[in-house]
């Protein structure tokens, strides 16, 4: 097998660890029995998971933005953690775009995210959607998935609404929101475009698994959707939700980005990262987001 076929087949097995077994002991199993012994799985693992170690692309005591952590209520008895940024310079009103984190949680990388978008000239504001189960777990990622795996769906939902229509409020933005969602919360961002109704101004799914198709008349806001070329896995419903949102009239934009892995705008993941089609997809990005939020 070349170091390329190799790859390919280790990513495979890597995604089905962390969207759909769970299962570290039988993941690194395979993987030990792919790769050839301990070590070179190892090697191999570091190449193609995230490294929450890695430096930021803007440093979080960076002077250009300003940045806090929150917490607001979604409900009578359910409150959010989060965190935001936007620019240092800024005065008055600002549009707001939510982030919405992998299946990782609230880690550095999003807030790495969360400051880029504020330098776009946004206020930014990453929720922590595992804050009812006591926050993302620091240095645990495996945990921050089972502990995502475990959510009630339904409220995870009503949280996201209740902190679009939070920030929506005249006292804290110019009243236009978007979100922008990444893998789990690039599922999400297509969810509350379904939920929020006319509440949501912009959304933008990085490889989320779509909703399914008959939701699709109820999106009321536009959707930018990016798709991996090689992820098979997210690719296989797109399409017809694709289709059903064109159906039903909503403004949809879809990119796929051929020969590209899931999660290929994460930077903290060497094997998967992939710098054109990033910058590309974060270009697309900004300019939607401005098109439909300022």
């Amino acid at each position: 097998m070349d170091e390329n076929g190799l790859r390919r087949r280790a990513i495979a097995l890597y995604d089905h660890f962390t969207h759909e077994s769970r299962d570290r002991r039988a993941f690194m199993a395979s993987l030990t029995r792919l790769a050839g012994g301990v070590a070179a799985a190892e090697a191999l693992l570091a190449t193609i998971a995230a490294n929450p170690a890695a430096a930021a692309m803007i440093a979080a005591d960076d002077p250009r933005i300003r940045s806090i952590e929150l917490n607001w209520p979604t409900s009578a008895t359910r409150k959010m953690k989060g965190y935001s940024a936007r620019p240092a310079t800024a005065r008055g009103k600002l549009p707001v775009v939510i982030v919405l984190h992998e299946n990782r949680g609230l880690n550095e990388h999003i807030r790495d995210v969360t400051r880029r978008v504020a330098l776009e000239g946004f206020t930014a504001v990453a929720p922590d959607f595992l804050s009812a189960a006591g926050g993302t777990p620091a240095g645990d990622e495996d945990l921050a998935r089972d502990m995502i795996a475990r959510l009630d769906l339904r409220a995870t939902i009503a949280d996201g609404v209740a902190t679009i229509r939070l920030f929506q409020q005249p006292q804290r933005s110019t009243g236009r929101v978007g979100v922008v969602g990444f893998c789990w919360g690039g599922g999400l961002a297509d969810q509350l475009a379904v939920a929020a109704g006319d509440h949501l101004a912009a959304a933008v799914s990085y490889y989320g698994p779509p909703p399914p198709p008959a939701q699709a008349a109820k999106v009321k806001a536009p959707l930018l959707l990016h798709y991996a070329g090689l992820d098979q896995r997210i690719n296989a419903g797109a399409g017809p939700w694709v289709a059903a949102l064109k159906a039903a009239r909503v403004p949809v934009t879809a990119y796929e980005y051929p020969g590209v892995d899931h999660a290929f705008n994460n930077d903290t993941a060497v094997g998967r990262y992939n710098e054109a089609a990033a910058r590309l997809a974060w270009q697309r990005t900004v300019a939607f987001l401005k098109q439909y939020l300022t």
